[in-house]
């Protein structure tokens, strides 16, 4: 009876460890650090500023002719369109691209290296402001 216990918790620890490769997440993104954040900056200026501009505003050379247009990291995370600035969601758009737009998957990029770019877009947010006074 405990063998059969033990058997189960440990499928089921491997079936949710699948389930979030398959959805493209990470089962432990690794700890934002200066060197990773280098990482991601270097590989976002290879590889994502011809969209989405070297100042992450979607305006770079090629993003400014497609539809829909890229996303704008300056704006705060509560309006990115479909991650909210969830770090995961970005991963698996990251991983998996957008359907029907110019966002293409990511996945010849090493784990470490998306993980990276999750970390160098979210430093291009910016928080809202109070509610200006009239």
């Amino acid at each position: 009876m405990k063998r059969s216990r033990w058997i189960v918790a440990v499928g089921s620890l491997f079936l949710f460890y699948s389930f979030n490769l398959a959805l493209g997440q990470a089962a432990n993104p690794p700890k934002k650090t200066p060197e990773l954040l280098n990482q991601g900056k270097k590989v976002y200026e290879q590889n994502c500023s011809p969209c989405h501009g070297a100042k992450g505003d979607g305006k770079g050379p090629a993003g400014v002719v497609l539809k829909p247009p890229p996303n704008d990291f300056n704006n705060p995370l509560t309006e990115w369109p479909k991650t909210k600035g969830d770090p995961n969601k970005i991963f698996e758009v990251i991983t998996k691209g957008v359907p029907n737009s110019a966002m293409v998957k990511w996945d010849q990029l090493s784990e470490k290296e998306r993980w990276a770019l999750v970390y160098t877009v979210l430093g291009f947010a910016t928080t809202k402001g109070p509610p200006k006074k009239k």
